[in-house]
Formats: C-alpha cells, structure tokens, sequence
C-alpha cells in the first residue's frame, strides 16, 4: 500500500504541475489584454504598457511561467481587479461556502445513488420502473432541475428558501471552521443551524442529482456482474439472506467501478457549483468566479480555477487509494 500511495502521489505532482501549465498558457493566449484590464479601457496606451511592465507582460513567455510558478509556491495570486482584495482573502471568504455546498451534495449523491443502485441489483418491477425514472433524470440539465425545485419548494409549496445561505434575520457564526452548519452546532445556535440547512437543501439536491444517478446506473450494473460469481452463489446456498449476502459479499467487491465514477462526477459537480450558486444567489467560488469573468479579472479566476482543479485532482488521489482498500489487486498496478 505504502508503494501505491508513493506512486500516486507522484502522479498527482505531475498532474498540479500540469494543471498549472494549462492554466497559464490559457491565460497567456486569451486575446483580452490583462493589463488593459487593470487599468481600464479609457487608459492611454503609454499607461497600458507601463502597467504591462510592471506585471511582466512584456517578459519573454518562460519568464514569465517562471515568475507565474515562483509566485504559486509562495502563494501570492495578485490582486482581484474587480474587489481590489488579495486573490488569495477572496478564496479563503467564498471557499467555505462552495466547501459546505459541495460535501453536502456529495454526501446526497452518495446516499442516493448507493441506495438506488442496490434497489437496481434487486431485480424485479421497482428496479425496471426505477431504471426508466434514471434515464428520464439523467437527462435533465441541472439548470432546470434547480428551477423546477425553485417552482415546487418555493413559489408553490413554501417550504424552502430559493436563496441566500442564511436567514437575514439571523447572525452566522464567524468560526472556528467557517461551515455555518459545523460552526452553529459547535456554537449551540439551533436556530442558526435550522435556517442554514433549509437554505441548503435545494441547491446541494440539485447538485447531487446527476451524479447520484450515474452512481446509480454504475453500481447496479457492477453488482449484477458480481452477484454471477460462484462465491455469490456459495455464500446462498449456505442460507444467507439476500440482504447480508449484498452487503458482505457483493458490495466491496463491486465498489470499484462505482468508486471511479464518483471521482469522474465529482468533476461535474465541481463544474456545476457555477451554474448552481448563480441559480440559488449562493455566495460561493461559484459566483465569484461567474462575477470574475464578465470583469475580465484573470488573477481571480486563474486563482478559482487552479484551486477547484486541485481539489478534483486529490479528491481522485483519495478515490485510487480507496479503489485499492476495496480491491488489494490494484495495489500491484
């Protein structure tokens, strides 16, 4: 295990260094001028290219990758044109936010799609109408998912708040995690809590249905493969139930494909967090990064998206070390 965890670590420096590289060039080749963006379009070209010296600009490109690196590793990702902050203070306000959304919502798409998923290998007529609904689900787009819960939850039946994170009637707690749903329970503040988790339900279950719903299709089909398998069939003709013999014998043994899937839909839900935080007013990366792009401000989302692109990348290391607790053969690859 001790090797597997040595390669993969490897593998993810090389794909950090990668990301970053991509990044830069994206930003290098972007035909809008970053220093024009800075100081404003009514600027005269004099004061352009001053600013682009100062930036580096008009540095050769492996200067200015170098600088761009050197800069990674100390943490410095300039300043947000648009909020005049550093990069850096306006990740670590609007991360928590995307943070609590993005665990939420993968903890509904796990529960779901695990509980669908062993309904599905059950065989019989709620797997074959269950299997028309994932079909029917998986297609629609989460745009319309988030309005469609938007229209029930909210104009119709109103049980759900359609916005914000927090009642504006209510104080949030400023630490110590940041997570207002961690941070009102550790402060025993249950009304703060109540109003964080219903302003939390729509958004995170909207995020969560895709994926939930490819986790499903995936587990399934890897449980009926495992349920053919001789000892699947010993462990029944010894007379277990068909619940143990599932959850003891077919279940960690069809984890891995279910296991990459996750980290494949994590990815999406990541690229959903922008359409789903502008949809539900949800002050997270999401929208920050949204607000960042119709401003021309390159260091803010070069910061957002090398910060979301290293959290899919390790959020994948951890899924290969837990392909490799449910499968030892992997172990050897």
């Amino acid at each position: 295990m001790a090797g597997l965890i040595a390669r993969r670590s490897v593998a993810l420096v090389a794909v950090l260094f990668g990301l970053a590289l991509i990044v830069f060039v994206l930003q290098a080749v972007v035909p809008q001028n970053p220093a024009r963006a800075m100081v404003g379009a009514s600027a005269s070209p004099e004061v352009v290219a001053k600013k682009a010296r100062e930036l580096g600009y008009d540095e050769p490109l492996p200067v200015r990758f170098a600088d761009y690196m050197e800069r990674l590793f100390s943490g410095n990702l300039q300043t947000s044109l648009r909020t005049r902050n550093p990069v850096v203070a306006d990740l670590e306000s609007f991360a928590p936010a995307t943070l609590e959304l993005a665990l939420t919502a993968a903890a509904i798409a796990a529960a779901i799609g695990v509980s669908l998923g062993l309904l599905l290998a059950a065989g019989g007529r709620l797997a074959r109408v269950l299997r028309t609904i994932l079909i029917g689900g998986a297609s629609v787009p989460t745009f319309l998912s988030g309005l469609a819960l938007i229209l029930l939850f909210y104009s119709t039946l109103h049980l759900l708040p359609a916005s914000g994170r927090i009642n504006d009637t209510l104080i949030a707690p400023t630490g110590p995690t940041k997570l207002m749903l961690l941070d009102a329970l550790l402060h025993g503040e249950p009304s703060v809590f109540w109003s964080v988790l219903t302003h939390l339900i729509l958004p995170a279950f909207t995020l969560a249905l895709i994926p939930a719903l490819a986790i499903a299709r995936v587990l399934a089909a890897s449980c009926e493969a495992v349920m053919r398998e001789d000892y699947v069939r010993t462990a029944r003709t010894k007379g277990l139930r068909e619940r143990t013999v599932i959850l003891r014998h077919v279940l960690r043994n069809a984890s891995g494909p279910p296991l990459t899937m996750s980290g494949l839909q994590f990815g999406l839900l990541l690229g959903g967090i922008v359409v789903v935080e502008q949809i539900f007013a949800w002050p997270g990366l999401g929208r920050y990064l949204d607000q960042s792009i119709a401003y021309a401000d390159f260091p803010a989302i070069t910061g957002t998206t090398l910060l979301l692109g290293t959290a899919y990348v390790i959020v994948n290391f951890l899924v290969d070390l837990a392909q490799a607790w449910a499968d030892p053969r992997i172990r050897t690859v």
